[in-house]
């Protein structure tokens, strides 16, 4: 059955090409259809595969399906190099991304490019699953640049709209930074080991020199940050909010970010090789950003933007268990990852059609009742991210704080510090779409409210700032201008609540997967060992009633976030800008930093290299050419074709030598 692995990365590719081929004749809605089942049927053939490799020993297959690189020592095949890691990956990706599709097909019902949405959704899956499955890191490499490919299509598929060009750019543009990490990591691992082949270069990581090992393993995080959006690469992902919403749940929950830990995880022996500095540098990056990202998702407005900040925080909690050697606590955290943070996305989404396309959480309110599957499903969805027992972020987020105390204290304290403010931002969210007042309403005194309540959220008197995706226009803009007249929002069909149930199944139980006690439950733990035996994991010395305890501080955590975003959104006992003040509306102002510098000193910085370049570079270039030119032109007269004139150089050559030749006799 594992023979089959093949098909897993093939079938999403048949869908694509079909697509290329007959996507136009087929349409809405059998194009959508037809990707659907592709995805479906890889994810079926996931589960086979996935039946077959337990009986596998080791739990290792590889399989080498073509000879593609060939050139002396240096050998790439394409291959598949399937183990207990990437067979985890390929089951959370081709099963959350079959969900997403499904909810597509409701959610880009009537636009014009719908064919064209879902062939680039399948090419997404595809890169995705070479990335995962490739036996060499020149094969993940082709499924990391194929992925980014796929982001910027897919960003910028309403690219009409000048914000959602600029932001599919912007994220192609910020992840060619880390690229350039990643291709340095491959060709330093090639030199230093002779092949870029996990099942050869990874068994000879114990043996390598720390230098070589520390400058490959962060090389490799240079790219991983940039890919996984982690500080300081992580500002392309909040714009990537520009395009659609499955796409936004596609690239946050199954596909783009995870690639970053995927990859420390894989090489997990050569961070063991490593200085000792360089995985607390991994850890402190991480929970520096889970802390970053969360202060800004506490004053967000865009109920997309929360959830993209929301997902480079708990990226973060998986670059936390990486550094303090809990690998398999950062897989566990990102299946469950990707099983709430695809429902929170697809529900925000289903929030938003359902609202006639309005983003901002300002104009939403008391959806709980027009909206019941969305509404109950995003709560499953909030509780679980927010870490409250027994739903499954709880578990997977509590098992990363608790390897972290066990590596240091101060990680220990800054992840607990993140994790307050998650379970404040997304209930700050959630009372502000599903409960409060009808904001949407055109009823005079819901217009009232309504204004009062922009007023107050806002961040001046007279105008709502437009900039960083804030709603245009002024406090007295009113509800029957924003949305049609007799506007009501409405329930989605069922080809989105469908999947919305299926993933809040899946967020409340996946916590199932790893539970803390006994033993014998550790089973994504087990299932994981052989592939981090080299790599030195981190071993917990705590006491079963020492981990209660900490369970326990990590519920009244999680409790105490929910119960001050109640204080203040949903008993209005605080005034809401005194905690959301305009430096974390603004994102601490970096976005706006790097562009102001980008259009000023960066522009004459890159104008006067430019210039450099032309000048200096191509003016050495291009003279040593003239000069070549100019001595051949004289040259060529030497070549006259007549043999008098070649017999005569001869002959003054000769009296010439010879009379160099008597001088020198002479002289003796």
């Amino acid at each position: 059955m594992v023979d089959l692995v093949w098909l897993i990365p093939a079938l999403p590719l048949a869908g694509f090409v079909l697509l290329v081929l007959a996507g136009r004749r087929m349409g809405e809605p059998f194009a959508g259809w037809l990707a659907t089942a592709m995805v479906a049927a890889s994810f079926a053939v996931s589960v086979i595969v996935f039946l077959g490799l337990r009986n596998e020993p080791g739990h290792v297959f590889t399989q080498t399906l073509f000879e593609w690189i060939p050139a002396g020592d240096f050998r790439v095949d394409v291959g598949i190099y399937l183990d207990a890691l990437s067979m985890t990956m390929v089951l959370f990706v081709t099963g959350v991304a079959a969900l997403i599709h499904l909810y597509s097909i409701g959610y880009m019902h009537g636009d014009p490019r719908f064919p064209k949405f879902f062939l680039y959704l399948n090419l997404f899956v595809f890169s995705m699953l070479v990335l995962v499955l490739g036996d060499n890191l020149v094969l993940t490499f082709l499924g990391w640049e194929g992925v980014g490919a796929c982001s910027y299509f897919l960003i910028s598929f309403w690219f009409e709209d000048e914000a959602n060009a600029s932001a599919g750019k912007k994220a192609f543009i910020t992840n060619r930074v880390g690229d350039w990490g990643f291709m340095i990591g491959i060709f330093a691992t090639f030199f230093a080991f002779g092949s870029v082949t996990y099942a050869r270069f990874l068994p000879l990581a114990p043996g390598l020199a720390a230098t070589t090992a520390t400058f490959i393993v962060l090389m490799l995080f240079v790219g991983a940050i940039g890919k996984s959006a982690q500080i300081p690469l992580y500002i392309w992902l909040p714009d990537a909010m520009a395009g659609p919403t499955p796409v936004s749940a596609l690239i946050h929950a199954a596909t783009m970010v995870t690639a970053g830990v995927y990859v420390l995880c894989r090489v997990n022996p050569l961070i063991a090789s490593a200085y000792d500095w360089v995985p607390s540098v991994i850890a402190w990056v991480g929970v520096g950003t889970a802390l970053f990202a969360a202060t800004i998702a506490t004053s967000q407005y865009d109920i997309k933007k929360v959830l993209a900040y929301s997902t480079i925080s708990q990226i973060g909690y998986m670059f936390l268990a990486v550094g303090v050697g809990a690998y398999w606590a950062a897989i566990f955290h990102m299946v469950t990852h990707a099983f709430f943070k695809a429902l929170l996305f697809l529900g925000a989404g289903s929030f938003i059609h359902g609202m006639h396309g309005e983003q901002d959480m300002r104009w939403m309110g008391a959806l709980r009742k027009l909206m019941p599957v969305t509404s109950v499903t995003f709560i499953i969805g909030w509780l679980a991210i927010a870490g409250v027992p027994p739903f499954s972020g709880f578990w997977s987020k509590d098992e990363i704080l608790t390897y972290a105390l066990a590596h240091n204290p101060g990680l220990y304290a800054v992840g607990l510090v993140a994790a307050l403010l998650t379970a404040y931002y997304m209930s700050r969210q959630v009372f502000m779409v599903l409960y409060g007042d009808a904001r949407w309403s055109a009823s005079s005194e819901a217009e009232a409210e309504a204004k009062a309540r922009v007023a107050s959220a806002g961040a001046g008197e007279a105008e709502v700032s437009a900039a960083d995706g804030q709603p245009a226009g002024t406090v007295t803009e009113d509800a029957a201008s924003r949305f049609p007249e007799g506007f009501r929002p409405h329930e989605s069909p069922w080809t989105m609540t469908v999947p919305l149930v299926v993933l809040a199944v899946l967020a409340a139980i996946g916590g199932v997967l790893n539970l803390p006690f006994p033993d014998s439950l550790h089973v994504l733990e087990h299932w994981l060992e052989p592939v981090f035996v080299l790599g030195q994991p981190a071993e917990l010395t705590y006491s079963d009633l020492s981990i209660v305890g900490l369970l326990v501080v990590s519920t009244v955590v999680a409790l105490a976030g929910i119960g001050i975003a109640a204080v203040v959104f949903l008993k209005g006992r605080i005034d809401a800008r005194r905690v959301e003040p305009a430096v974390l509306q603004n994102a601490w102002y970096v976005d706006s930093s790097i562009a102001a510098f980008m259009g000023g000193p960066g522009y004459e910085l890159a104008d006067g290299t430019a210039t450099a370049d032309r000048l200096v570079v191509d003016g050495a270039v291009n003279g040593i050419g003239r000069a070549t030119r100019w001595t051949a032109a004289r040259a060529r007269y030497l070549q006259s074709g007549f043999v008098r004139a070649y017999a005569l150089m001869v002959a003054v050559g000769a009296v010439l030598l010879g009379a160099w030749v008597l001088t020198k006799v002479a002289a003796w």
